[in-house]
């Protein structure tokens, strides 16, 4: 009997393609070990982006390719994941304390993308990173209610905030500083240097990734963002309406002239189940986001249903994916999570943190 080699055992994986990454392991160089012992084998694999909901699922599929392999007689698969910082715009240096920045944008109001954001967050957070949410919408902020969290922050030096907390999440919103029923108004150079006054004077503890809850348009904010904060991605959130995507291609292009990746679309009620007798009806169009993805060729990353329970949920301040963990549509909004941070992972890795800053003294 001829020995076995890792040629065999990898050759056997790209067998398998990881459905996040759209590519097979090997390729993706996420296979970090392979250990022959005999007719016994032991994989190791590194993934780039968290997948705590997904990992027995992924194990035992690379196990059954490995096994598949003559000559082996048991495999056994061994899964971490280990996420990285990556680049940000060329002008820009990452955050201290912050490793990706993840842009939650709609190129108009009403297609559910603070509740997207939210949700989209404590997936992350599901499936094991350290996650922040930052309230953008310095005019109508509303993940406080969202987060069911009440109170200021603290501020322990009189200079720095220290984040708000529920359900494992670290937010920040302009919400928690004025009262809810007080209209903010502000010129818009005031409102840039809020969103960033929030943003950096917030003592963020070591996240993987900041998902920033952007307010509608292509207006101050927007630009503030693409210009002074470093986003590692966007994600557009739109809904299957002619009308809303017209806008959500306005948001893609700004994102595109800035130099800011877009990570994919979601598009938000994309069918509505009848509470009743569980009729679908597409009320706002069929098929717009994916549609969209496949002419900017970006990934489509999922689609959600117009179902009351997200909008009770998110209002009563318990988001679905807390609410509701192993409902269809928690699962939904994890698989978006998954599919975002998978096409994060594949682009360039952040070095800045790993430079020294050099300091030039006149002694």
């Amino acid at each position: 009997m001829s020995e076995l080699t890792r040629e065999q055992i990898e050759e056997a994986i790209k067998g398998f393609v990881e459905p996040h990454l759209e590519q097979d392991l090997v390729e993706a160089k996420a296979i970090k070990d392979v250990a022959i012992d005999g007719d016994k084998v032991k994989v190791s694999v590194e993934l780039g982006f968290p997948v705590d909901g997904y990992k027995d699922e992924l194990i035992a599929a690379v196990k059954e390719k490995v096994e598949s392999v003559s000559g082996v007689s048991s495999a056994e698969v061994d899964l971490e994941w280990k996420i990285g910082a990556h680049s940000v715009q060329k002008s820009l240096k990452p955050i201290d304390n912050v490793k990706n920045i993840i842009a939650v944008a709609s190129g108009k109001g009403g297609v559910g993308k603070s509740t997207t954001a939210v949700n989209l967050a404590l997936a992350l957070t599901a499936e094991g990173a350290k996650v922040g949410l930052l309230d953008a919408d310095i005019y109508g902020p509303s993940q406080p209610r969202m987060l069911g969290i009440s109170g200021q922050p603290e501020s322990k030096d009189g200079k720095t905030l220290e984040p708000m907390e529920n359900y494992g999440l670290q937010a920040m919103s302009i919400g928690f500083l004025v009262d809810e029923e007080t209209p903010m108004i502000w010129r818009g150079p005031m409102v840039t240097q809020a969103l960033e006054q929030l943003l950096n004077d917030t003592n963020w503890d070591s996240l993987d990734y900041l998902v920033i809850d952007l307010p509608p348009g292509t207006g101050d904010t927007q630009l503030t963002l693409a210009q002074k904060v470093p986003v590692s991605g966007a994600v557009i959130v739109t809904t299957p309406q002619d009308i809303a995507l017209l806008d959500a291609r306005k948001g893609f292009k700004m994102f595109e002239k800035v130099e800011v990746p877009v990570l994919g679309i979601v598009e938000n009620m994309s069918i509505h189940i009848c509470s009743e007798c569980n009729h679908e009806e597409h009320i706002f169009g069929e098929g717009g986001g994916s549609r969209m993805a496949e002419q900017y060729g970006v990934d489509f990353l999922g689609a959600l249903p117009l179902d009351i329970r997200i909008r009770e949920e998110t209002d009563g301040g318990k988001p679905t994916v807390v609410a509701e963990p192993d409902h269809r549509i928690s699962q939904i909004y994890r698989e978006i999570a998954r599919k975002t941070t998978a096409k994060l992972s594949q682009q360039a890795k952040s070095y800045a943190s790993k430079f020294p800053s050099i300091v030039i003294q006149n002694n």
